[in-house]
C-alpha cells in the first residue's frame, strides 16, 4: 500500500517534471526490469492490488500498454473483463424467481416420503400444509425421493403389523443339583415380547404342551399363529389342539433356530440373567424361579425393542423418594418412586 502511494505521488508531480528528465527515468526503469526478468524463473506472480493499479491506469491512459513489460496487454484487458463480470455479477445478486427453500424443509420433505412410501406428492404437500409450511406441491415433488420401483413398505414395518397375531413357543433344558434334566417351556407373544406362559417338567409330552398351550390362551384370546421348531415333542395331540383353537402352526426350518429368534433370545435373556446364576434344586423350585423371573420380564425390565419399556407399560414416575425392591434374592432390583 505505501508502495501504491508512493506511485501516485510520483505521477501528480510527472507533469512538473521535464521532458527528457522523464524519458531517461522511463529508460532507466524499463532496463532494470529487462535485468530482473533474467533472474527470474517462472511466471512473475502479482497481488490482487497489483493488478488493480494497472488495470486502473490502464483506463486513465490506455497508452501505457506500450510500456508494460512483465504482463502482455491482452493479460491486462482481460483483467479488466474479469472485474467487469464480478461488479456486475455482484450487482445483480438478487435474483428474481421463488424463493429458496430451507434446507430443514427438504430434509422434512425426504423424510416424510421416506417414512411413508406409499405417499404421493399431493399426501406430503397436505401434511405439510397442516404443519404450516406454505409451499407449492410441485416444490414437494421436486425434493421427493427418486424410486425406481413402486413402493413397498420395509420389512420392519411388515412384521410389526402382523406381530399382535403371533406367538411363539420353545422348550430349553436345565439341569439340576442332583445331575437331573427339566424341561421348561416359554411361550411368548411377538408384538410387546410378553411372556405369555412357563412351566416346568421333567418329560414334555405331546399332550403335556398341549395342556400348557390351553392354559396360555384362553378362549377367544389366542394367537392366529404360533412359531415352534420341528422337536419331536410337538406330537399328534398338541397339533390337534392347534387346529381345535384356530391356531395356524408355522414350524421353522430344520437347524434354523434364528427362525424362532424372539423365544431364543427370551431364553437366552432368562439363562444369562437367572439360571446361570442360581443352582436348581428341584421342579418345584425351577418352576418358583421362573415364574419370579417372568413377572420381572413382564412388569419391570426394560426393552431396547419396545423403547425402553416393559411388556405391560411401565410408567413413568418423577417425584417421590425412590425405593429399591429385591428380585430373586437380590440378583435384580426394582426402583419405584413413593410419595
Amino acid at each position: 500500500m505505501i508502495a501504491l502511494i508512493r506511485l501516485f505521488l510520483g505521477l501528480l508531480a510527472t507533469p512538473f517534471r521535464s521532458k527528457s528528465a522523464l524519458e531517461a527515468e522511463n529508460a532507466a526503469l524499463r532496463q532494470q526490469i529487462i535485468v530482473l526478468r533474467r533472474k527470474l524463473r517462472g511466471r512473475i506472480r502479482l497481488s490482487n492490488g497489483d493488478r488493480l493499479f494497472f488495470v486502473w491506469l490502464y483506463r486513465l491512459f490506455p497508452s501505457i500498454s506500450r510500456a508494460m513489460l512483465i504482463i502482455r496487454p491482452d493479460t491486462l484487458v482481460r483483467w479488466q473483463r474479469a472485474g467487469f463480470r464480478c461488479y456486475w455479477r455482484w450487482k445483480s445478486r438478487v435474483r428474481i424467481g421463488r424463493p429458496r427453500v430451507d434446507h430443514e424443509l427438504r430434509a422434512l420433505i425426504r423424510r416424510m416420503n421416506a417414512e411413508n412410501p406409499l405417499w404421493g406428492a399431493p399426501r406430503i404437500h397436505g401434511e405439510l400444509l397442516k404443519l404450516g409450511f406454505e409451499v407449492a406441491q410441485s416444490t414437494v415433488a421436486k425434493y421427493m425421493v427418486k424410486r425406481r420401483g413402486p413402493p413397498s413398505q420395509t420389512w420392519r414395518t411388515f412384521l410389526r403389523n402382523h406381530a399382535p397375531d403371533i406367538a411363539a413357543i420353545d422348550l430349553f433344558v436345565v439341569p439340576t443339583l442332583s445331575f437331573g434334566l427339566l424341561y421348561g417351556l416359554v411361550i411368548i407373544r411377538l408384538a410387546r415380547r410378553y411372556f405369555v406362559w412357563v412351566n416346568v417338567t421333567d418329560k414334555p409330552t405331546a399332550e403335556w404342551i398341549a395342556r400348557q398351550l390351553t392354559e396360555a390362551f384362553p378362549w377367544q384370546e389366542a394367537s392366529r399363529y404360533l412359531i415352534r421348531d420341528r422337536d419331536g415333542a410337538y406330537g399328534p395331540r398338541f397339533l390337534n389342539r392347534l387346529r381345535a383353537m384356530g391356531i395356524r402352526d408355522h414350524p421353522t426350518a430344520p437347524r434354523s433356530p434364528w427362525q424362532n429368534a424372539y423365544a431364543e433370545r427370551l431364553i437366552g435373556s432368562i439363562r444369562r440373567e437367572c439360571l446361570d446364576r442360581v443352582v436348581i434344586i428341584g421342579e418345584s423350585h425351577l418352576r418358583r424361579t421362573l415364574r419370579r423371573y417372568a413377572v420381572y420380564y413382564n412388569r419391570a425390565r426394560t426393552h431396547r425393542a419396545l423403547g425402553k419399556d416393559c411388556p405391560i407399560h411401565r410408567a413413568v414416575q418423577s417425584t417421590g423418594t425412590i425405593l429399591s425392591s429385591p428380585i430373586l434374592g437380590g440378583l435384580h432390583h426394582v426402583y419405584t418412586r413413593t410419595t
